[in-house]
């Protein structure tokens, strides 16, 4: 089970850097928010969270993936584009 974990949590993260790769390319030509980037709550693998969340005050101590609460940035208009990205935390939707 702690494989599965790690394999999904890889997964997404390779993932990630691949749209982050795209969304760069794409962003220079100016056609995905000019360079503006932006908090993306819920698309984070384990211990690669950008900034403080619930529990813990320090980037990359995160070690819930998929975290609706932590964020990571990236180019604006590529968030909603991912499952599960927001652009707001979940403890303050509700």
């Amino acid at each position: 089970m702690q494989a599965n974990t790690v394999l999904k949590s890889t997964l997404i993260t390779l993932l990630a850097v691949g749209a982050l790769g795209t969304a760069a390319s794409a962003s220079a030509g100016g056609k995905m928010g000019h360079g503006k980037m932006v908090k993306c709550y819920g698309v984070n693998a384990a211990y690669k969270n950008d900034c403080k969340s619930p529990g813990h005050s320090c980037a990359g101590q995160d070690a819930k993936a998929r975290d609706p609460n932590a964020f990571i940035a990236m180019p604006a208009g590529l968030c909603e584009k991912l499952a599960g990205g927001s652009t707001e935390p979940a403890d303050k939707k509700g």
